[in-house]
Formats: C-alpha cells, sequence, structure tokens
C-alpha cells in the first residue's frame, strides 16, 4: 500500500467529508517557503499551513534549539513545578504585549486558550459574587471548535448539530461608523448580565477575511471600557506579524484585560496556546478559598519544547530582517491589489498587512460551500501553489521567508487561473 491508501485506512482528516474527498497528498518533506510530496513535487505554501507557520517549514535555528532542549527537560508538569523556558517564554511575550497584560497561562492550541480566557472571565465574575454569565461575540465569529470557543462563534451549520447544547451569547455586527450607536445601545441593554466581550481583532478569519476598522473597534472598547466588561481579543490568528505589525493591539489604543494566543507562537513548530491577563483579572482569583482557584490546566501545559520553539521564533520574528520582510509582503500585496481590483472575475479586495483576500465573482453569492472552492484548490495545487479558498474567497497568507520573486510567481498563477475561467 502506498501512504494515500495507508491514510485512507487510518485517519480521520479535518474539515473534511471522507466518502467524497480526494486522498491527501502525501508531505515528506518542508524546507523555506516549499513542501515536497512523495513524487518529488513541490509546493509553495501560500496559506502558512493553516496560518501557522512563519519563518519556514523545517527552520533550522528552531530545529536546532528545540533539540537541544530535547536533550535537557523534554516535559515536566507545570503545578508546582517550573522551567527556564516558560519563564523566559512568558517575560519576553508580556514585553511585547499592552503594559496591562501581566499573567500568562499555557494551554495546548488556539480553542483552549479561548476556553481558558472564557472561564477567567466567567469565574473572575463568580469569585466577586456577580451574577455575570452572557458572553459578547461579534456575527460570524470564530474562536475554535471546542464547546466553549464553539458557543462565542457564530450560529452556522458547522455548530447546528450541538445548537442546544452552546451557552448563551449575545451576537452582534462588526462596528463601522455607521453602526457604532447601536451597538452601544445593544449592549447597554444587557451590561448587567454581561461576563465578557470577545472578538477577532481587525481581521475575522475562518468567516471569510472580512476586515473591520481600528477606529471602530476603539471606539467599541473604549465604551465597553466605561461599562466596566471585561475584554478578551483573540490573536490567535492576527498575532505574530500578520497585519502588519507584532499584534493587532499595536494597531489599537485601547487595551483588552484578557489575550488568546497560538498558531505563530512557536513558528508553527509545535501546538501551543498561551491566555494572558492583567492583574485585576488574576488578582480576582487570589484567596483563602481554595474554591476560587482556576481549575483548569493540560497535561502538557507550557511544555519546554514548545515553549522553547515559541522562543526561537520570537527571536527570529523580532529581526531586521523579518521585520523589512513583513513590510515587503504588505506593499508588494498592495500592489498586487490594484492589478486584481481591473479584474472582472474579482469584487472585495481587502488587505490587512500580510493578509490579502478576495472574492471570486459567482452566481452562486459569498459562502464557505460555494462548490468554486474546491476548482480553484485543484487548479493552483496543479500549478505547485498550496491555497485553501474559503468558498469563493480567496486570500494569501504567505510565510515571512517568501522571497519577491516567489510572491509574484503566485500573483502570476493567481491571474493565470482567473484568466482560465
Amino acid at each position: 500500500m502506498n501512504l494515500q491508501e495507508r491514510d485512507r485506512a487510518v485517519n480521520w482528516h479535518p474539515y473534511t467529508q471522507m466518502k467524497t474527498a480526494d486522498d491527501a497528498v502525501p508531505i515528506v518533506k518542508g524546507k523555506g517557503v516549499y513542501l515536497f510530496d512523495d513524487k518529488g513535487n513541490k509546493y509553495i505554501d501560500a496559506v502558512s499551513s493553516w496560518w501557522v507557520t512563519l519563518h519556514g517549514h523545517a527552520h533550522p535555528y528552531i530545529a536546532q534549539r528545540v533539540s537541544e532542549q530535547l536533550y535537557t527537560l523534554e516535559q515536566v508538569i507545570f503545578a508546582g513545578f517550573t522551567h527556564e523556558p516558560a519563564i523566559k517564554l512568558s517575560e519576553n511575550l508580556l514585553n511585547l504585549l499592552p503594559d496591562n497584560q501581566q499573567k500568562v497561562f499555557y494551554s495546548d492550541n488556539g480553542s483552549t486558550a479561548v476556553e481558558v480566557a472564557l472561564k477567567m472571565c466567567i469565574q473572575y465574575c463568580y469569585n466577586q459574587g456577580k451574577d455575570k454569565t452572557k458572553i459578547l461575540a461579534f456575527k460570524n465569529a470564530y474562536h475554535g471548535d471546542t464547546f466553549g470557543a464553539m458557543s462565542v462563534s457564530g450560529r452556522s451549520v458547522w455548530t447546528k448539530p450541538f445548537g442546544e447544547m452552546l451557552f448563551e451569547v449575545i451576537f452582534i455586527d462588526t462596528p463601522t461608523s455607521g453602526n457604532i450607536e447601536k451597538l452601544k445601545a445593544e449592549i447597554s441593554n444587557h451590561q448587567d448580565e454581561i461576563a465578557c466581550f470577545i472578538y477577532e481583532p481587525l481581521v475575522q478569519g475562518a468567516a471569510g477575511m472580512l476586515m473591520y476598522d481600528a477606529e471602530d473597534l476603539n471606539e467599541l472598547m473604549k465604551f465597553c471600557r466605561s461599562k466596566n466588561l471585561l475584554m478578551v481579543q483573540d490573536e490567535v490568528f492576527t498575532g505574530f506579524g500578520r497585519t502588519g505589525k507584532l499584534f493587532a493591539a499595536n494597531h489599537l489604543s485601547e487595551s483588552p484585560d484578557i489575550m488568546c494566543f497560538s498558531k505563530g507562537l512557536t513558528g508553527g513548530t509545535l501546538p501551543m496556546g498561551i491566555t494572558t491577563c492583567s492583574n485585576e483579572i488574576y488578582n480576582a482569583f487570589l484567596s483563602d478559598d481554595k474554591y476560587k482557584t482556576l481549575f483548569h490546566g493540560h497535561s502538557f501545559t507550557a511544555n519546554p519544547l514548545a515553549c522553547t520553539a515559541a522562543l526561537a521564533s520570537m527571536e527570529l520574528l523580532l529581526s531586521d530582517e523579518t521585520q523589512q520582510n513583513i513590510q515587503r509582503i504588505s506593499d508588494q500585496h498592495s500592489q498586487f491589489s490594484v492589478i486584481l481590483k481591473q479584474h472582472p472575475k474579482v469584487e472585495n479586495i481587502r488587505q490587512t498587512g500580510t493578509i490579502l483576500a478576495w472574492e471570486f465573482k459567482t452566481d452562486q453569492g459569498t459562502s464557505y460551500f460555494n462548490k468554486i472552492g474546491k476548482m480553484l484548490y485543484d487548479k493552483f495545487l496543479s500549478r505547485g501553489i498550496i491555497m485553501r479558498p474559503l468558498g469563493n474567497v480567496m486570500y494569501l497568507v504567505p510565510l515571512y521567508c517568501i522571497s519577491s520573486e516567489e510572491l509574484n510567481f503566485i500573483y502570476e498563477n493567481i491571474l493565470g487561473v482567473l484568466n482560465g475561467f
């Protein structure tokens, strides 16, 4: 049996209808922006392997650091014990975040980072004797696939089988200059019930790379602060340079109470989630009453290997070379957007930093289930490019090590595919 046959016999892939899906492409090696299959074909990874890889596949510096750590300490329980990589990572990350972020809680992925944040907020209220259990969130949001994260995500066919099991959430539109006063009124009507407001800043990724302005989010955050509502900023996708700045928080003047991170945290090397919070949140759990403890943890909390990968990735991220690459990618996207706007098959072009998105015009409307998505995916794969359209929404989230020539190769093939319809 070949790799595809063996895979089909034992594996169940994510977001995949296994009855109708093509066999998975066996990848045997990665280097830089390229992935190589078992037949020797190479593909440019134009989506950073689900938005996680920052500096290149099998990056030698990260690999070296993780390998060295593997021979020193691979795992230790994080309840009652600690270690240098976790302490150093917390110190380094907090130095980059808004000043009110003072404590770090480790978990395994983006969904669990969100779960921790929600439990922090709800128990923060509970510990203070406040009956506030509803969550405020944006329509079309996506915060993960575990139950808490799914509950605060937009209701859709993804969540329908579990609808009656999801907790109550108040959904509002993303802010604009035209609806901000309406949003404030909606929030005011429920302010005494709301434990927190959770949001994806600037870009709603899984919803179709929907983007909105920092100025409008600032105003909404300022209003929530005036109502003493806790704010959870989900930077699982937007963190670590994707928006053109280190974090979406760097585009904002207002600061959240809690922040969530994953994806690019380890440079795409190992799974890890982080939830940071203010001292105000943390102090609400300090008590002689043990029942006020945050009873949450994971077997691999603050895994030393993942912490080491994150430290190495952060070094690379903060280097002049990477920061210049991020700016170059953003500039190239802007230039290509001008060309895309002239194409008759393209509409609703939008960009935030290194994230570029647009919609393929179709009479089926914009939808994750638009059949054009599979056709586009296949056409790009045949040209040696990995893109994963969200239905008819096409997007680029490139690795920061991509060269101008490689990015131009992608642009040229985008136009080639569009011209083929």
